[in-house]
């Protein structure tokens, strides 16, 4: 799996304070591993970003991807809270 981090996130990740951005890193390995755990709440999204997914990175933060060939590329595209990243 191949993951790229749109411009974006990566702006709005150092924003972030040091323990969010390490509930955001443990996330991201977790996808890793395995993009399905439980404790990442990987869901799809509808609306206005029906083609995208989204994971939990802990408490109110939130991880909004696209997912193409099968997980073969994920673009991480926004980070935040539920309110910044909807």
């Amino acid at each position: 799996m191949k993951i790229v981090f749109a411009k974006r996130m990566t702006k709005q990740y150092e924003k972030l304070s040091e323990r969010e951005r390490e509930h955001v890193d443990e996330a991201i390995a977790l996808f890793r591993k395995n993009p399905f755990a439980a404790a990442l709440r990987n869901h799809p999204l509808k609306g206005t970003q029906k083609n995208r997914r989204a994971l939990s990175a802990g408490f109110d933060l939130r991880i909004i991807f696209e997912e193409h060939d099968k997980y073969m590329l994920v673009i991480m595209l926004a980070v935040g809270t539920h309110e910044e990243v909807y």
